[in-house]
């Protein structure tokens, strides 16, 4: 069987595109670096990363993004002996604009060097290329309407103001006419078209009802590319919307895949709530059977259109199991679980070498521009993070630790700094989601005092709670109160929809001084419960 997630933790928006035997997903980042990430498979149930191919100043920048802008909504396609990678990178979430602008870059190899971004245009997100059987390409995206309530083509949400489609060549970029060729179904909120051939029928899916609980994956069918598109008879392919009790919920925002044993299956964004109705994991990918019907519309295999926790597999292949990492920065590169964010200049933010992983404080945990955080997704529920830091400030404007994080909002922090009169301390540091944004809450009524030398840190998750701990060649002890862990989510602070990535652990520094004072850190061991214990 398949298990679903196939893409734990923060992997939201999944393309997916078939290479002959070969398997490949990309899935949004938003303001993590590098951007795109790719997951590849050669069964179905076991995934690997394998890419982020965004990596470098001539594809992305995202230097001053606010929280869960940057890259939207990749679309992966393989056409003329190469992969062809479409995305955007919004620059703007709140109000009536999105400035959200379009790109293509390809690379004869998934794991290579990507040529240098090619600028399609800026009309609304979530592109996609589609390649003809003839040859030609066609450009799609929705397009976004900042008019406001009663202008746009569907009565559910003016904002996205239907599908819009154009052809596009490399020589010549986007050219000849620029439709609107679906506006989508009465759900509303049409996003994230694909285009899939067959029998002569081109079929959309689009994405509706927004990100959250009203989600929904919607296909359409027209004999010419150019419309007119009929909706499916029966509404969606998947939605949980009207099964608030499943344990997969948020469905939406996917892909067709027919796989070279034969089989249709869809790609879809998802979520799992826990009880109160959060999902730390943030929007995570998942993979359905499907059928085609004898009215050659899509059905999910099993009925319905509510998405399994198990789905058959075509091989049989077993999941493989869990286990714990310990990651020792000792090598020239980051290992791959980790990012950071939006700059495409890392030297400035960290550096490994002597054993260690430096990060150099510069601006502050809630900074938009440059800010030294290196941190891992949250996959499982319940798990335990380890870290050794080695740290000298001198002020209270200098610390670096270990953070259970969203954005500059939603964040616990565990850190060393300094008192006056009291010296290296340690300090809880809290964003609760509040307004105005960026406040701070501190959880010890008085900071703890720390001998010389390194500092080891730790944190334990258990579902909506958190509690840090700290040790300095003894034994492990708590620190500080148990922690609300549900504000680490989607759903905490200004909610789903203003939320779009999901929960991070990892090491962060700051130095408000502008000395960029450094702080190593020699290891870092994430520990799923029940799991193996790192070695």
């Amino acid at each position: 069987m398949i298990r679903n997630p196939i893409l734990p933790g923060f992997n939201a928006d999944p393309s997916i595109c078939r290479v002959g035997e070969d398997y490949y997903i990309a899935t949004s980042t938003f303001e993590w670096y590098p951007g795109v990430q790719i997951h590849h498979s050669r069964d179905l149930v076991n995934w690997r990363l394998v890419a982020r191919p965004l990596n470098r100043a001539g594809l992305l920048d995202m230097r001053g993004n606010p929280d869960s802008c940057g890259i939207w909504a990749p679309c992966l396609s393989h056409a003329d002996g190469r992969f062809w990678l479409v995305y955007t990178d919004v620059k703007r979430l709140d109000g009536a604009f999105k400035d959200a602008h379009n790109y293509i870059t390809t690379c004869t190899t998934i794991d290579g060097d990507w040529s240098d971004r090619i600028y399609v245009n800026s009309s609304g997100f979530d592109p996609s290329l589609f390649h003809d059987d003839d040859g030609r390409k066609y450009f799609m995206n929705m397009q976004w309407n900042h008019r406001g309530e009663g202008t746009g083509g569907n009565p559910k949400h003016a904002s996205f103001d239907g599908i819009l489609l154009q052809e596009w060549s490399a020589a010549r970029g986007l050219f000849g006419p620029v439709r609107n060729v679906y506006a989508g179904s009465p759900r509303g909120l049409s996003e994230a078209p694909h285009i899939f051939k067959r029998k002569g029928w081109y079929y959309m899916t689009v994405a509706e009802g927004g990100t959250g609980y009203d989600h929904a994956v919607t296909m359409a069918r027209s004999r010419d590319i150019w419309g007119p598109y009929e909706t499916q008879p029966d509404g969606h392919l998947l939605c949980a919307a009207d099964a608030p009790d499943h344990p997969i919920q948020r469905t939406g925002h996917g892909q067709i895949v027919e796989t070279h044993w034969g089989e249709t299956y869809h790609t879809f964004l998802m979520g799992r709530p826990l009880p109160g109705r959060f999902c730390p994991m943030g929007r995570e990918t998942g993979i359905e059977r499907c059928v085609w019907g004898d009215d050659d519309w899509l059905y999910l295999q099993a009925g319905g259109r509510l998405a399994r926790l198990e789905v058959p597999s075509p091989t049989d292949a077993m999941p493989a199991p869990e286990t714990a990492s310990r990651d020792v920065f000792d090598g020239s590169r980051l290992p791959d679980a980790f990012q950071w964010l939006r700059t495409p200049e890392p030297s400035r933010i960290f550096a490994l070498g002597d054993g260690a992983l430096s990060l150099f404080g510069r601006e502050s945990i809630g900074s938009w521009f440059e800010q030294a955080l290196v941190a891992r997704r949250q996959e499982h529920f319940q798990y335990r993070a380890e870290t050794r830091v080695e740290f000298a400030p001198e002020a209270y404007q200098q610390a670096a630790g270990l953070t259970t994080y969203y954005n500059r909002s939603k964040f616990h922090a565990l850190m060393v700094t300094h008192e006056p009169g009291q010296g290296r301390v340690l300090s809880i540091m809290s964003c609760l989601g509040d307004w105005p944004e960026g406040a701070l809450s501190f959880a010890l009524a008085a900071p703890v005092a720390l001998g010389a030398g390194p500092v080891e840190l730790a944190v334990e998750v258990d579902h909506a709670s958190q509690q840090f701990f700290w040790r300095q060649g003894g034994d492990w002890q708590a620190i500080g109160p148990a922690l609300d862990a549900s504000l680490i989510s989607d759903e905490g602070g200004r909610g789903e929809h203003a939320s779009f990535t999901g929960a991070f652990v990892g090491m962060v520094a700051f130095d408000v001084t502008g000395q960029g004072l450094p702080a190593r850190f020699s290891h870092f061991n994430y520990i799923p419960k029940a799991s193996k214990a790192a070695r």
